[in-house]
């Protein structure tokens, strides 16, 4: 089994953590400095970047019993997903029949104004309320049901693997096979970390790495736990079009190694080299919460997929680093879950359909029938909360 150069780099990441924080020391702000570290912040962060490692084996043994075609339950989650969504859609028409006089879905913030599912409900329809409960709870069986089912069905279809034993062409293993697979894998990054601002299902994964209020080598070990449940645009598109797998794991890597130093402030700028590669000053801004950074500079090496693509801002105010409303916690469980469990009381709220897949897939500041979502809004074309 080939070793992961990501795993390999784990002493480079350590002692260039260490070199930043003698530079910190050797130059103290006159104030508070996102950059310094801060223990429990630290901590957070490189519990999170173990625990990036270790899910996998954990999540993909977990799920390929689920996976369509192959998984031994798989059937089962799809029937249980279907009559979840059966039983939701009966229970929608039910309280709709028994109730009049509700405000359209969308229009009303739930976390402002329906603290408690069910107080919309007509006063004199009694079963309402609790049947709102069980259809908000059938419902975030039927979505999550969804969830696991297609992203595990899509990670098994687009495997580098497979896609590679499919097509015609093979690279080889010379140096215009690893250009094709680093730049290629730069290209189809800048797509899906785009996708993860500006889709809640993916934000919810993403949102982990944002998390932290430092800007240090620490914060590039904040990683996702949650991949295996996501979809995305496949890098396996890179096998297909003959890069081998193996290398195409390589550019991951260089890639993933590659970001690791742009997490400081110890780094003000690279001159004339902005105007390609990706520098810890675009970095930063793409950690800010400034109204003005939200959502840019999503290139990984090269930043001009961003300049092509129109998501690019230089660094200009001082940056804010974090959520637009940070959740306040060190605890890398609540990191690691937050979003999830705010996509699923919106989901248990909504009354709609509409609503229910449009806090799934829409911007993470999408508000329709609930708004926990709002509240950590970083997407540019995000509705407002209804109000």
């Amino acid at each position: 089994m080939k070793l992961d150069l990501t795993v390999l780099a784990i002493p480079g990441f350590i002692g260039s953590m260490v070199a930043e924080y003698a530079w910190q020391k050797r130059h103290p702000a006159e104030g508070a400095r996102a950059g310094d570290y801060e223990l429990a912040d630290t901590l957070a962060s490189l519990s999170m970047g173990v625990g990036s490692l270790i899910a996998p084996f954990i999540t993909n043994k977990a799920l390929a019993p689920l996976t369509p075609r192959t998984g031994r339950y798989a059937t089962a989650l799809m029937g249980l997903t279907v009559a979840a969504a059966a039983l939701t859609t009966a229970g929608d028409v039910l309280r709709r029949n028994r109730s009049t006089g509700l405000p359209e879905a969308g229009t009303v913030s739930s976390s402002s104004s329906d603290p408690e599912p069910g107080t919309h409900d007509e006063p004199g329809a009694a079963p309402a309320p609790a049947l709102r409960r069980i259809t908000g709870g059938t419902a975030v069986t039927a979505v999550a049901g969804a969830v696991v089912t297609a992203a595990t069905l899509w990670s098994a279809e687009t495997a580098g693997t497979k896609l590679f034993a499919r097509s015609r062409l093979d690279l080889g293993s010379g140096p215009l096979a690893y250009a094709a697979a680093i730049v290629g894998w730069d290209l189809i990054y800048y797509w899906n970390h785009r996708l993860s601002h500006e889709s809640r299902w993916l934000w919810a994964m993403h949102v982990v790495h944002h998390s932290s209020e430092r800007y240090n080598l620490s914060t590039a070990l904040r990683q996702p736990v949650a991949e295996a449940l996501t979809v995305a645009v496949p890098y396996g598109l890179l096998s297909l079009a003959g890069v081998r797998p193996a290398i195409v794991q390589d550019a991951r890597a260089v890639n993933l190694i590659y970001q690791f130093w742009i997490h400081t402030e110890a780094v003000r700028s690279i001159g004339p080299l902005e105007k390609v590669f990706n520098s810890p000053s675009a970095h930063r801004v793409h950690h800010g919460s400034n109204r003005r950074y939200l959502d840019r500079n999503h290139g990984s090496i090269l930043i001009i997929w961003d300049r092509l693509f129109g998501t690019y801002e230089p660094e200009g105010d001082r940056v804010v680093y974090g959520l637009t409303s940070n959740i306040d916690t060190f605890n890398p469980l609540r990191i690691a879950t937050h979003e999830w469990i705010a996509i699923a009381r919106d989901v248990f709220r909504s009354r709609t359909w509409r609503d229910r897949v449009g806090h799934l897939v829409r911007g993470p500041g999408w508000a329709g029938a609930a708004s926990d979502s709002a509240r950590r809004t970083r997407g540019p074309g995000a509705a407002p909360a209804a109000t």
